[in-house]
């Protein structure tokens, strides 16, 4: 089979960024009079949890001293739900990866999958919250504000989910995935935060945006009575700044890597717009014909939670995927579809003429054909010549090569013009 000619393309998004998070957290922080809130001796447990936050490190360094400076005495409590195999040292592990240790830090993790019992919400359905975050005397919250993989709302993932399912641990997560089946995810998220802000002195949130570029744009910081509409608005600002695909319309989505480090889905449904999931498929944009996804992330270590999104794969990936992670990520998110693996081959060539050949009546000289490296890295795509009208009509794309045959080595694999080994 021949394929169409490729060529790489720049895609240019707004750049506008933080070029010093530190002076700005110190400055968000200062805003807030928490000097009036806390008295010295105290202690604080901040959340950290989310993968792929730019600067994390640096963020939290910058809180824990600012916070030591008040006469606090804070800690760390990995807050992600049941990642990291949904085990204590799994979690902790989780965060030294992020360059989030107990000496880069200077101040204790506390990682452990027991909870506090705190009560029944408004629904009737119980309130969790990691057992050392229970018994601190007050709560900072730390996480990126951006859209959800699972649901739409006013509120999707930010600061709410991470007191919801973060804090929930693997018990609370699981709790409320199954609860969100009858209740809706939102309902769950947002009455889950308020019942932890009602129980718990919540000292304040930081909520950070970042740019299409995956670089921090917005870091903002909310007292309790303020979180709530605060993230909303931030919300609103993630969506307008994050990267998408530059095209709607793709008959082939060729991915390099899936992974937890990008997404929460292995691969962003808000990029793909593909979406299987029992809460819903809410509306997408985005029409895919076919996802072929080459890898899985070294960073994932064998997550592969979000591969049952893909219509083919490869025997490479495959041979990597550690099921029990998998699964224990896919069945706590009330997601086995997502853990489900694709039909899969040992070479790209074989993978590619299956999506060529099941896309229709389409020459593959006239396919619409995009190559990414992942959902979160955007800027430069490989596309095919079907594509060129619409390249030169557009501001926002350049061409950066010129048009060749489809780079297939003598094994049959693509050489991806984004890793140097694939």
């Amino acid at each position: 089979m021949e394929f169409p000619r490729t060529a790489l393309i720049q895609q240019y998004f707004d750049p506008q960024k933080i070029d010093d998070p530190v002076a700005e957290v110190k400055k968000e922080m200062a805003a807030l009079g928490l000097a009036e809130r806390v008295k010295p001796g105290q202690t604080a447990a901040i959340t950290v949890g989310s993968r792929g936050i730019h600067h994390i490190d640096l963020i939290t360094k910058t809180v824990v001293d600012e916070l030591k400076a008040l006469g606090l005495k804070p800690f760390i409590v990995p807050s992600m739900g049941s990642h990291g195999g949904a085990t204590a040292e799994g979690q902790a592990k989780v965060l030294a990866g992020f360059g989030i240790t107990e000496e880069s830090m200077g101040c204790p993790i506390k990682s452990s999958m027991d909870v506090e019992y705190l009560g029944d919400a408004g629904d009737g359905y119980p309130v969790y919250v990691d057992k050392h975050a229970a018994g601190a005397d007050h709560l900072v919250v730390i996480n990126r504000i951006k859209p959800h993989t699972k649901f739409e709302g006013p509120v999707e993932s930010g600061l709410m989910k991470m007191m919801a399912i973060g804090l929930g641990k693997h018990k609370g997560a699981t709790y409320y995935h199954r609860a969100a089946i009858r209740l809706t995810f939102q309902r769950i998220v947002e009455n889950v935060g308020l019942e932890v802000m009602q129980r718990r002195s919540v000292l304040f949130g930081l909520g950070i945006v970042e740019n299409g570029f995956d670089e921090t744009c917005k870091i903002k910081s909310l007292l309790a009575p303020d979180l709530l509409e605060g993230e909303k608005e931030l919300l609103k600002l993630a969506k307008a700044r994050m990267a998408r695909l530059p095209f709607d319309d793709i008959d082939i989505l060729v991915v390099d890597l899936i992974g937890k480090d990008i997404s929460g889905t292995g691969m962003d449904v808000n990029v793909t717009g593909r979406n299987r999931d029992l809460l819903g498929d809410f509306a997408q944009t985005q029409k895919i014909k076919r996802i072929f996804v080459r890898d899985l992330s070294p960073a994932t270590e064998g997550n592969a939670n979000g591969i049952g999104f893909a219509d083919f794969t490869t025997t490479r990936l495959v041979n990597k995927v550690d099921r029990p992670k998998t699964y224990m990520n896919s069945l706590t998110a009330i997601s086995p579809e997502k853990g489900a693996i694709p039909m899969y081959f040992d070479t790209d060539r074989e993978a590619l003429e299956a999506c060529f050949n099941t896309i229709g009546d389409i020459p593959p000289s006239e396919a619409r054909v995009v190559h990414i490296q992942s959902t979160m890295h955007l800027t430069r795509l490989m596309v095919s010549e079907a594509f060129a009208p619409e390249i030169e009509a557009r501001s926002d794309l350049e061409m950066i090569g010129g048009w060749a045959d489809m780079p297939l080595g003598a094994d049959g694999d693509l050489i991806s013009p984004f890793l140097t080994n694939p």
